[in-house]
Order: C-alpha cells, then sequence, then structure tokens
C-alpha cells in the first residue's frame, strides 16, 4: 500500500493530498524561512511535484527571494510550501500543513549556523550550514541576497 498524508490550512480552505513516500525531511534554521513561517523554525518535507494533488482552493503565492516561491492560504495566511528553481523536481511542504505530522522525522538540520541561539537539540542529526540538497548554482544562495 502506497504512503498517503493528507493537508489542510488552518481554516481548511486550502486542502491537498501528498501520495508515496517523501524524499527528504529536514530542519530548516534559515531566517528567511522563519520568518515566512513565524516560527523559530520550520521542517520541510520534500516530495515530488506529482505525489502532490490539490484537492481544494487555490493558493496564493509569493516570491521575495529570486528563483523561490512559497504558497500560503490567502484566507487564513498558513503556510503551505515552497519550490525553488535552484533544485528542479523538488516540492517542499511546511510540517504545520500536515495533518498528521507524527510519522515525519527529520534527518538533518540546514542552515545549522542560523539558528537561533536559545534553540537547543540533543539529536545525532548531521548540522548542515547552508542548503541540506544539492542546488543548482546558477541560481546563487539565497543566504547570499
Amino acid at each position: 500500500m502506497t504512503r498517503r498524508e493528507t493537508g489542510t490550512c488552518f481554516c481548511g480552505a486550502i486542502a491537498a493530498v501528498m501520495d508515496g513516500e517523501p524524499f527528504w525531511i529536514c530542519y530548516d534554521h534559515d531566517d528567511d524561512c522563519r520568518r515566512a513561517i513565524g516560527g523559530p523554525l520550520t521542517v520541510w518535507i520534500g516530495y515530488r511535484p506529482d505525489q502532490f494533488r490539490l484537492l481544494k482552493g487555490t493558493p496564493k503565492s509569493f516570491s521575495r527571494t529570486p528563483g523561490v516561491v512559497r504558497t500560503f492560504c490567502p484566507d487564513c495566511g498558513s503556510s503551505i510550501g515552497y519550490s525553488d528553481e535552484g533544485l528542479p523536481d523538488e516540492l517542499y511542504l511546511t510540517i504545520g500543513f500536515f495533518d498528521k505530522p507524527e510519522g515525519l522525522r527529520p534527518q538533518a538540520h540546514a542552515y545549522w549556523e542560523l539558528r537561533l541561539p536559545w534553540v537547543a537539540f540533543d539529536d545525532k542529526l548531521p548540522r548542515i550550514d547552508r542548503y541540506s540538497r544539492k542546488r543548482d548554482a546558477k541560481f546563487g544562495n539565497p543566504r547570499d541576497r
């Protein structure tokens, strides 16, 4: 049986289904993501775009960083995810969008050096100071904005 996850925004106007295993799950301490999400860090769950199917609503999109497009609910503001031209064929959804996030365990920390000084982790996961995925260099690094 294929794994299936569902997600909805806070108000329920946006709903989606994700079929199959995510290929990457990572804590993100990046300051851009922190501002976009409104929390000290987030966990991004990586899927291929064809694994994601919107069931209800139309997310709004926004881009501050060249090549990176974030989506969110236009009614309640809940973050849904982002796509990045430097990471083709990858779609990342925030853990807050998932209806049952308990089974989505992170595999690493990205942008470790940008974490808030009072955020402490006791795990043995890899700590990566930049992107945790190989990103096309022609798009630069959003951190160097």
